[in-house]
């Protein structure tokens, strides 16, 4: 349940769009004039850029070296070259708002309105909502196993899952932490932190959802199950962050363990006679629905809400669903347990 929604949801995000270099936008003529003029005047229009008054090593090419940017703000990490491709986009979309044209894409991106210097405000907001619901899943479960449901006599809980989804929690939250920070400011770096929590968080749902349909309970067979592909997912992200950042192989990947999971999440609500599995089915109509936001891609509606911030806040609901599946389960496993016991 878990990973088909990331497969169907999550990496429509970041994986599905690939830092490409050439776009209709960035080929355009007057775009091009603009970026040139900008790089060697430091000015777009009226506006002139702090960051052009300094060579890559941060050394001012004239002026005082107090006049660089304060610390407090280098956080951003825009460059001339960055604020020269903003502002110009930005210049030369108004022009094309003007003459009736459309947005259009440069390098790769559509055009987006930056609010205090981050890039996508929308999906970065959406991205902070859902870590929020995560946050209070992750505390209403661990509640209601602790305190609202019976204990072992060792002051365990009976739920056989539970570290397991503890494990979760956090990688989801780790996830959508660093999906925030991606869309505030898309480096190199953001880029490859945001891929790999999600694969991890994609490949131990994968985990999680053969050992939760399977009923596996006893550690060996846990380990036996997990090792291999804790080995697999390892092996990913290390080629991802340290030899190539592959869009392509990163989305097969992603793709296999993801749609996996659905037929196995699928399957085990067809067959299983647990009370919640309705909530399995509307997770997964959820996610296929949401999946149609990235596949009908349009451009931000004001250069804000587009088909991905959509789908950040299609992801509000089912994170919710999510989590009350986990608890329903919970419940259910401990008080089958119980009465077994009796």
């Amino acid at each position: 349940m878990a990973g088909s929604r990331l497969i169907l949801l999550s990496f429509a995000l970041c994986f599905l769009a690939p830092s490409l270099d050439a776009s209709e936008g960035d080929a355009d003529p007057t775009y091009m004039a603009c970026l040139e003029q900008c790089e060697k005047s430091g000015c777009v229009g009226e506006k002139c850029f702090q960051h052009c008054k300094f060579s890559s090593d941060g050394k001012p090419i004239d002026g005082p070296w107090y006049l660089q940017e304060p610390l407090y703000q280098k956080w951003k990490q825009w460059d001339c070259r960055s604020d020269c491709r903003y502002h110009c986009m930005v210049a030369r979309e108004d022009e094309r708002w003007k003459l009736g044209g459309k947005p259009v894409k440069y390098h790769g991106k559509w055009p987006f309105q930056r609010v205090y210097a981050i890039q996508e405000p929308a999906a970065v907001a959406f991205s902070a909502i859902c870590l929020a619901l995560q946050f209070h899943g992750w505390i209403t479960f661990f509640i209601l196993l602790n305190y609202k449901l019976p204990l072992r006599p060792d002051k365990e809980p009976y739920y056989e899952y539970t570290g397991l989804w503890h494990i979760y929690a956090v990688l989801a939250m780790n996830f959508w932490f660093w999906s925030a920070v991606c869309h505030s400011r898309d480096v190199e770096l953001t880029e490859k932190v945001d891929y790999s929590s999600a694969v991890a968080l994609i490949g131990f749902s994968f985990i999680l959802t053969i050992l939760r349909t399977l009923s596996v309970r006893d550690e060996a067979s846990r380990v036996m199950v997990a090792a291999p592909l804790i080995a697999f997912v390892t092996t990913h992200i290390l080629y991802l962050n340290f030899y190539k950042l592959d869009f392509g192989l990163n989305m097969i990947v992603c793709v296999a363990m993801g749609i996996a999971q659905l037929v196995i999440w699928g399957v085990w609500a067809g067959v299983t006679r647990h009370p919640s599995r309705w909530k399995v089915w509307l997770f997964n109509v959820g996610g296929v629905l949401a999946l149609v936001l990235e596949v009908y891609d349009f451009p931000p509606y004001k250069g804000f809400l587009d088909a991905h911030a959509l789908w950040h806040a299609a992801n509000i609901p089912l994170a919710y669903l999510c989590w009350s599946f986990v608890r329903d389960d919970a419940e259910f496993r401990t008080l089958t347990l119980l009465k077994n016991i009796n």
